[in-house]
C-alpha cells in the first residue's frame, strides 16, 4: 500500500509542476500579446514563453519540455489566436523544441546557445508553414530578418532561462 501512495503522490506532484509551468507560460503569452513591439519586422516577438520551455528542458527533460510546449501552444491558440495561428505556432514550437533537445543532449552548448538555436529554428518552422499555406517560396527571403530576431530573442530568453535553471533547486522538479 505504501508503494501505491508514493506513486500517487509522485503523480500529483508531477501534475502540479506541469500546471504551474503551463500557467506561467499562459501568463507570459498573454503579457507578450499585450505589449506593442515596435520592431523592424512584423510578427517579431521576444518569445518569453521560451523561458518556461528552457526551464522544463533542463529540469524535467526533453519529453516534458515538448509536451509542455505543445499543450501551451494549443491552449494559447484556443484562448488568444485561432487555427492558423496554432499551425504556425506548432510548427515553430515543435521544431525549436526538437532542436533544443538535440543540442542539449550534445552537452557542449550553453543554455543561451541552445535558446538561440531554438529561437532561430522557431522562425524557420513558421516560415515553412507560411510557404505551404500561401503557396509561394518568395517568403524564404524573410528568413534573413527572422534569423536576426531569433538570435536576439533567443539570447535574451536564454540568459533569463539560464539564470532560472541555475537558481531553481532540482528538488522542485
Amino acid at each position: 500500500m505504501k508503494e501505491k501512495e508514493k506513486n500517487n503522490r509522485a503523480s500529483a506532484l508531477r501534475a502540479a509542476r506541469y500546471g504551474i509551468l503551463i500557467a506561467l507560460a499562459l501568463v507570459l503569452s498573454y503579457v507578450e500579446s499585450q505589449i506593442p513591439f515596435f520592431t523592424f519586422a512584423p510578427g517579431v516577438k521576444p518569445g518569453l514563453t521560451n523561458i518556461v520551455v528552457l526551464t522544463a528542458l533542463y529540469k524535467m527533460g526533453g519529453k516534458s519540455a515538448m509536451a509542455l510546449n505543445i499543450l501551451r501552444i494549443v491552449l494559447v491558440s484556443l484562448l488568444f489566436g485561432g487555427f492558423s495561428a496554432m499551425l504556425y505556432s506548432l510548427a515553430g514550437g515543435m521544431l525549436s523544441t526538437a532542436v533544443m533537445i538535440l543540442l542539449k543532449k550534445l552537452d557542449i552548448f550553453s543554455v543561451t546557445a541552445v535558446s538561440i538555436a531554438g529561437g532561430i529554428s522557431h522562425n524557420i518552422g513558421q516560415v515553412i508553414v507560411a510557404v505551404f499555406m500561401l503557396n509561394t517560396t518568395g517568403l524564404f527571403w524573410y528568413l534573413a530578418v527572422l534569423w536576426l530576431s531569433g538570435l536576439v530573442a533567443g539570447a535574451l530568453t536564454g540568459i533569463l532561462g539560464s539564470i532560472l535553471v541555475r537558481r531553481l533547486p532540482d528538488k522542485l522538479f
